[in-house]
């Protein structure tokens, strides 16, 4: 198991408590709960390098724009002279 820096964290009690309802909810546990979020937040900032799947847990990243399914989905092709429409 790869070692884990440790610190203090303070937080709001509200903050606290909405945090620690969400991991329930996620079957996580608080501290996994909040390392998910952090993870998340960098990736999606783009100031995550390593690979996804390398921490356990971790998020799935937000396509790019040249990953996402509009650019890598072929083009519906022209409908057919006489061919009936959809919805006729």
């Amino acid at each position: 198991m790869a070692d884990k820096h440790r610190f203090l964290l303070r937080l709001d009690q509200k903050v606290h408590a909405a945090l620690e309802k969400w991991a329930a909810d996620d079957l996580r546990s608080l501290n996994a709960q909040i390392e998910y979020l952090l993870a998340d937040a960098l990736k999606r900032a783009g100031r995550y390098k390593d690979t996804l799947g390398d921490a356990p847990g971790s998020p799935n990243p937000t396509p790019t724009a040249q990953e996402g399914p509009t650019a890598t989905a072929a083009p519906k092709p022209a409908p057919e002279e006489g061919a009936p429409q959809d919805g006729a």
